[in-house]
């Protein structure tokens, strides 16, 4: 699927701070930057520097003390509690660094969880769907595992089938492969890249300097403001 580079993401001006007065913390200081149509952008930088701040406000965990954030539209800064949850329900999935599986569930069941919550796939349709993106990420032959009969790496797999689930348009990456191996880690990245090529937006935070070099876009942040924002030609 060929990119549009539309806008899907804004953040413009935005700042986060922690607490108040002396103990204020600011973790994102005047932070700006758009974000197009399947673009796969790495977002680096120490610990501590914002990364995971920025990824917060843009999936609507989190919001800004001032500045803006939109995406898809949404005026994040403007939405209550009530609508961030639609707006994080519709819009976007998040892939993390630990996988949180449910440990009860198999894997086909973890899929299917998230449509069971949303509703907006009907529950006729639903385990195929779940079946359709096992085969897509490569684990279908498992789903009726548990988690805990399966590798670091086919876990991350179904954390991202399941991510997946309600076909969100804005995929926010976690350090999503810095708990595996790099063979298995390098899988995951080609699956990322896969899914950006479909025309999925993606915003991976990740200390892995090899793999941010391989993104169509790399942003490094250095104590909450960004200090490059470089494309790849």
């Amino acid at each position: 699927m060929q990119q549009t580079n539309l806008p899907v993401i804004r953040v413009t001006n935005a700042v986060k701070t922690y607490g108040t007065g002396e103990r204020g913390f600011e973790a994102l200081k005047n932070v700006t930057a758009e974000f197009g149509e399947g673009e796969f952008v790495a977002v680096a930088g120490k610990s501590g520097s914002g990364k995971s701040t920025l990824l917060h406000l843009i999936g609507g965990i989190d919001t800004a003390t001032r500045g803006s954030v939109v995406v898809a539209g949404n005026d994040l800064g403007k939405m209550d509690e009530n609508r961030l949850s639609l707006f994080r329900r519709d819009n976007v999935a998040f892939v993390f660094q630990f996988f949180q599986l449910m440990p009860t569930l198999t894997v086909l069941e973890n899929v299917i969880l998230p449509m069971d919550f949303s509703r907006r796939i009907t529950a006729a349709a639903r385990k195929d769907r779940a079946k359709e993106l096992l085969g897509k990420v490569g684990m279908y032959a498992h789903a009726d595992k548990f988690p805990a009969a399966l590798s670091g790496g086919e876990q991350q797999r179904v954390a991202i089938a399941r991510a997946l689930a309600n076909d969100p348009a804005i995929l926010l990456a976690d350090e999503p492969t810095g708990n595996l191996d790099s063979r298995t880690a390098e899988e995951v990245f080609v699956l990322l890249e896969s899914l950006a090529a479909e025309g999925k937006s993606i915003v991976m935070v990740t200390h892995n300097e090899e793999l941010a070099g391989r993104t169509s876009r790399r942003i490094n942040i250095h104590d909450g403001q960004i200090i490059s924002d470089l494309k790849r030609a």
